[in-house]
């Protein structure tokens, strides 16, 4: 049996999903890039494109417009299990939009430190969430 939100586990993996959500207002693409994991297994489903590798995923970073990326968090869940793997739910509001949007994100333990192996981002309708 693996146990559940280990603190210091926790805190690390709130660190990391945290550290990424800076990089990602900010639109810093190295911080970004560094923490998904750089292998052709990683995935990234997005409200308009759907990754499937570190590569494509580094791709679509460097070609996204770099405006409109403020966002207010609603809710946000980390879950540990045990020392190597989590998860990261979040919802979120982005300025000017109606639209509650979701992500998820599948964290691992590397040797480099933690990265997202899976990541999903959508968009509920107006009006729902």
């Amino acid at each position: 049996m693996h146990d559940v939100n280990i603190p210091e586990v926790h805190a690390e993996v709130t660190a990391a999903f945290h550290r990424y959500e800076a990089a990602l207002v900010s639109n810093d693409v190295a911080v970004l890039d560094e923490l998904f994991w750089n292998e052709e297994h990683t995935l990234r489903f997005g409200v308009t494109e759907n990754l499937f590798s570190y590569a494509e995923i580094a791709e679509f970073r460097a070609s996204r417009p770099s405006q409109g990326l403020t966002r207010k968090l609603l809710r946000t869940v980390v879950t540990t299990y045990g020392r190597d793997f989590a998860t990261a739910n979040t919802t979120f509001l982005r300025d000017g939009s109606d639209r509650v949007g979701r992500q998820s994100h599948s964290w691992l333990r590397t040797p480099e430190g933690w990265r997202i192996v899976a990541a999903h981002v959508s968009l509920l309708p107006p009006g729902v969430g």
